[in-house]
């Protein structure tokens, strides 16, 4: 069964430009069983120019801590802290959902500098 969502409306390249998003590596991994549905907590380098920053991803489906740990991945960098649970998460982890709605982590081809930013 295919996750169908409504498209967003169009915007220009200024709206888009406005989100900061950047790749890093996990660099570290730990379970999240306090939280409502299952997590894994995560510190991310972003290099040295932004340092590391922690998140909080749904990502139990296909993932386990020891599999996340060097790991690149993208993720927004630009947004208000968010509360998830007693964890405080500083950005927003990338992923897009499977058949079932399962979170698959957005994968970089190839190895890049940690905090390079999408254009």
């Amino acid at each position: 069964m295919a996750v169908q969502q409504e498209r967003k409306p169009e915007i220009g390249f200024p709206d888009f430009d406005k989100v900061d998003i950047r790749v890093g590596t996990i660099v570290e991994a730990t379970p999240y069983p306090e939280a409502r549905k299952p997590a894994i907590k995560l510190r991310i380098d972003f290099g040295p120019l932004i340092g590391e920053k922690k998140s909080s991803a749904q990502v139990t489906k296909y993932y386990t801590p020891e599999t996340l740990v060097g790991r690149q991945v993208a993720a927004v960098i630009n947004f208000p802290p968010r509360q998830i649970g007693k964890f405080m998460s500083e950005v927003l982890t990338l992923g897009f959902p499977d058949s079932e709605g399962e979170v698959v982590l957005v994968a970089v081809e190839r190895p890049v500098p940690d905090g390079g930013r999408l254009f």
